[in-house]
């Protein structure tokens, strides 16, 4: 596809998610979910226009990614860059990208992007994370972390694990207080978050929260809403064994907390956590899940529950109100948690 016919394809998406909604429901015929919410129209309208389009599941790997990061620049919103947008070497061929307004004793936001941990790339969730970033006025640090199937599990929780520990090194060298540092994640890479969170938990320095938007937390048993989305244009069960396929390598055991951390046993003492989650979302279980046993364990957990929405929704911020009404809620969320939050002593 041609720039130019990208650029009409996106101008043409944009214009119909403007459609009044009266006329949007009546294009779309927004679907009810078993709880009895419906999804936003515009939203609807999206995911009928996606329907109709190929399922990047059918594809090798390599033309999938190409898909996608086209479809990404088709569907985020175009965001001002942020005053610094910083390439890091974080060592041993791991980037990241840094963004930041100037307000270093906000905090850092680490962030995993989402992808199934085969797709996806900080370019990609560029404008994400420069929201984040002017909504929250911490730092975000956009991990490229390795993906499968040519470096398969768990090479991207040995990557996060190595890009903590670069922040936590270097957040001085930003003007940022160490123990400020957010650890945050979408979709795989909100499994990434939460994993991490564990592996750091009764260090001296860990993470001040964890933020997991539509996380993967348990691949070892479908729960309701993954068999009653399972066809989702959004995130279909086809797509999420495609996924695990590329994924985990034979033999791999489901049970273990670094695929599945709702297994992980006692949750006491992780970071307190903001999970967001969406009605028509096959995750949604496994994030509402986690968030109940983070609580029963004792670790403040709020839950952000977009009933209209569907699976990846901070990614359709140009063409869907309703995901860009929601993406501004999720950085609200944050942003109050940092400034109620105070900064503790690095002694």
């Amino acid at each position: 596809m041609t720039a130019a016919r990208r650029r009409l394809q996106r101008a043409l998406v944009i214009a119909l998610s403007r459609t009044p909604p009266p006329l949007l429901k009546l294009l779309a015929h927004p679907p009810v979910n078993n709880a009895g919410d419906r999804m936003a129209p515009d939203v609807a309208l999206l995911m009928k226009l996606t329907e109709a389009g190929g399922d990047y599941s059918d594809l090798p790997v390599a033309a999938a990614r190409e898909v996608t990061e086209r479809d990404a620049a088709l569907f985020a919103d175009r965001i001002a860059p942020c005053p610094v947008e910083q390439d890091v070497d974080l060592g041993e061929g791991l980037w990241a990208t840094r963004y930041s307004c100037g307000t270093p004793n906000r905090g850092l936001l680490l962030f995993f992007h989402g992808g199934g941990f085969v797709l996806g790339s900080r370019a990609s969730y560029a404008a994400p994370a420069r929201m984040l970033a002017q909504g929250t006025g911490a730092d975000v640090l956009s991990v490229e972390y390795r993906l499968a199937p040519e470096h398969s599990f768990p090479a991207a929780h040995e990557d996060a694990l190595a890009a903590w520990r670069y922040a936590v090194d270097h957040a001085a060298d930003w003007g940022i207080d160490p123990h400020r540092i957010v650890v945050a994640g979408e979709s795989a890479g909100g499994n990434i978050a939460a994993v991490l969170c564990r592996q750091l938990r009764g260090q001296a320095v860990q993470p001040m929260m964890q933020v997991l938007i539509q996380p993967v937390t348990d691949i070892s048993e479908r729960r309701p809403s993954q068999h009653e989305f399972a066809g989702s244009p959004a995130l279909s069960a086809k797509q999420i064994a495609w996924f695990m396929d590329h994924y985990l390598p034979d033999g791999t055991d489901h049970l273990d907390p670094r695929v599945s951390p709702l297994l992980a046993g006692d949750l006491a003492g992780l970071p307190r956590a903001i999970v967001a989650v969406a009605g028509f979302d096959p995750l949604r279980d496994d994030g509402l899940a986690y968030a109940a046993a983070l609580a029963e364990s004792g670790v403040p957990a709020e839950v952000l529950h977009e009933r209209e929405l569907v699976h990846g929704y901070i990614a359709f911020t140009a063409i869907s109100p309703s995901s860009r009404r929601a993406t501004r809620r999720l950085v609200r969320a944050i942003s109050s948690a940092l400034t109620s939050t105070p900064a503790r002593s690095a002694s």
